[in-house]
C-alpha cells in the first residue's frame, strides 16, 4: 500500500483478502500464567498427561478447556514419560552344540517345592547333557552361589571338569 500508493480498499481486493483478515490482530490469549503452572505441575508429576493436570490446574482455580490444555501442552514439548521395556540379552546368539562326549557339558537347573506344612525347599541338580545322568542333586532350604560353587567343586574333584557349564536361569 505505501509502495504503491494505494488505499487499503484496493490493496486487499487485488490481493483477493478479506479487509478484516487483513485488520486482524491476535490478541494474547493471557495463558502465560496457565502455561508456567502447566509446566511446573508437568515437571512435578512426571507420569500425569494433560488431562489429569487439566483437573489439577481447575482444583487452583486456573480452569481452561481440555483443548486448549492439549495445545499449551504440545507446545511446550510436554509428554508422559515412558516406562522402558524388559531388558533383553544382546549380541547374536549361535545354537548350542550337541556334545559328543561324557565330561563334555553339564546342566544346572533349579527346583523349588514345599512340604505339605507350607515350608519351601530348593533342589540344585546337575545332569551331563551327553549321558543324561544325574550327577549330583543338592536338596536344601536354601541354596546360595556359595554353596552352589562349593558343590561344583566337590563334583569337579570327583568326576573332573566340564568344557563348559550352562543354565538356563537368567538373571
Amino acid at each position: 500500500m505505501e509502495v504503491h500508493g494505494l488505499s487499503e480498499r484496493r490493496a486487499c481486493r487485488l490481493a483477493d483478502l478479506d479487509r478484516s483478515t487483513f485488520q486482524y490482530e491476535k490478541r494474547d490469549g493471557g495463558d502465560e500464567k496457565l502455561r508456567q503452572r502447566l509446566r511446573e505441575l508437568a515437571g512435578e508429576r512426571r507420569r500425569f498427561g494433560y488431562r489429569r493436570l487439566g483437573i489439577l490446574l481447575d482444583r487452583e482455580g486456573l480452569s481452561a478447556n481440555h483443548k486448549k490444555i492439549y495445545r499449551i501442552y504440545a507446545e511446550e514439548g510436554l509428554a508422559v514419560k515412558r516406562r522402558r521395556g524388559r531388558k533383553r540379552a544382546t549380541g547374536t546368539r549361535s545354537p548350542m552344540l550337541l556334545p559328543e562326549q561324557a565330561n563334555e557339558r553339564w546342566s544346572l537347573d533349579f527346583v523349588s517345592d514345599a512340604l505339605s506344612d507350607g515350608r519351601r525347599f530348593r533342589t540344585l541338580c546337575v545332569v551331563d547333557d551327553f549321558t543324561r545322568e544325574a550327577l549330583a542333586v543338592v536338596v536344601d532350604v536354601s541354596l546360595s552361589g556359595v554353596r552352589v560353587a562349593r558343590e561344583l567343586s566337590r563334583l569337579i574333584t570327583r568326576r573332573g571338569a566340564p568344557k563348559m557349564i550352562v543354565s538356563d536361569n537368567v538373571l
